[in-house]
């Protein structure tokens, strides 16, 4: 099969489309995979370092006010389709999918033009402009929560999770505590706020760290590239702490997840699709600066089904930290019913699931043309 994937703009749109296109070289190495992005794009590095075939077209977002920029969109948008007809008509997919990001616009609805067989791929519980627009055009819309049904026409959508789900649920656990100067016998915690980290957690966790160093369990502190000299320079004021472990960054974070009792992060779709493949109980404080606020959406949707606790950014303190990591971590009972009810809503098949559907449409498509 040959396949054609298009998503940028975060790492939220490309993380998946990687994962998916990694799962299945591993299954089915015949596959053939070309990703379509902007030049510009965080895309443009992180899938070409991967060596997967990439060729971009250029293309920018609406702005969601009034503005002469988004003439200039439309015509981008217009010669982006004019582009991608091009390379569409010359790698001859067999399926085009778009995982999210203002690039996949003009390519997957190019490929609807084309009666290419396409697919949109949306991670969160609350969907984007790009999305919604191209569910009009393409063959069905995969989602990760139910709750993003109601957003998209409803026969085309169809319920398959994150890819990203499929890579880590295989993680076996290691001696990674140990590694980082941790041990096996105490209950562990890993706190983070995204890549560059996030200042009111930061804030929060330095405040905490006299009440960690009390604490039964451990906690792995992810501070961030940007705040991990400041973070360093005022713990160590806050004397000898031997169960904290800071750290700017962490190269194998599902190997650290497979190893912690909970987890405190962010609501991004992608953590969240590790959080519950692995089935670890987690405390999320959504990023209340995202579009449409979709991480409380999707916190939200875990607290539902007591898969997780969720704790605003405007309530966020020192002791509501503590008192939240305290509950889940410290209640034997509660951190197991969590683990449990996150591996439910966890789709471990999540990459197998998007393949299959694609695999329908393909041979929907033979059907019609013989």
């Amino acid at each position: 099969m040959k396949i054609i994937v298009s998503g940028g703009g975060t790492g939220g749109h490309i993380y998946p489309a990687l994962a998916f296109i990694r799962t299945i070289k591993q299954k089915h190495p015949d596959t053939e995979f070309l990703y379509i992005g902007t030049s510009k794009g965080l895309e443009s590095k992180l899938v070409t370092r991967e060596e997967i075939p990439f060729k971009s077209i250029e293309i920018t977002g609406f702005k969601r006010s009034i503005s002469f920029e988004n003439v200039k969109t439309v015509l981008r948008f217009l010669k982006g389709v004019k582009e991608s007809r091009k390379i569409i008509r010359e790698f001859k997919p067999d399926m085009v999918i778009g995982t999210g990001g203002y690039v996949c616009g003009p390519v997957v609805y190019a490929a609807a033009k084309e009666n290419i067989p396409s697919i949109v791929h949306e991670q969160n519980s609350v969907p984007g402009l790009t999305n919604k627009f191209l569910s009009k055009y393409v063959d069905k819309v995969a989602i990760c929560f139910e709750s993003a049904t109601g957003f998209f026409p409803k026969e085309k959508v169809v319920l398959t999770g994150n890819p990203r789900a499929s890579e880590v649920a295989g993680i076996k656990k290691t001696d990674i505590l140990a590694r980082l100067g941790l041990t096996d016998l105490k209950p562990s915690v890993l706190i983070f706020g995204g890549s560059r980290g996030a200042r009111p957690i930061n804030e929060a966790v330095v405040a905490s760290l006299e009440s960690f160093a009390q604490k039964p369990y451990q906690v792995i502190y992810v501070t961030g590239d940007v705040h991990f000299d400041k973070v360093k320079k005022e713990a160590e004021a806050a004397g000898e702490l031997k169960n904290v472990v800071i750290t700017p960054f962490l190269h194998n974070m599902p190997e650290v997840l497979r190893s912690v009792d909970a987890v405190v992060s962010r609501a991004g779709a992608t953590s969240i699709a590790e959080f519950t493949a692995l089935g670890v109980p987690s405390l999320l404080i959504p990023s209340p600066y995202v579009t449409n606020n979709h991480q409380e959406k999707n916190a939200r949707a875990l607290v539902e089904k007591d898969a997780a606790s969720l704790l605003l950014e405007s309530e966020l303190t020192s002791e509501n930290l503590v008192r939240h990591i305290d509950q889940i971590v410290l209640d034997a009972e509660k951190k197991k019913r969590m683990s449990e009810s996150a591996k439910q809503l966890g789709m471990p098949d999540a990459t197998s699931r998007l393949y299959n559907v694609m695999l329908q449409l393909t041979g929907n498509r033979q059907a019609r043309e013989k």
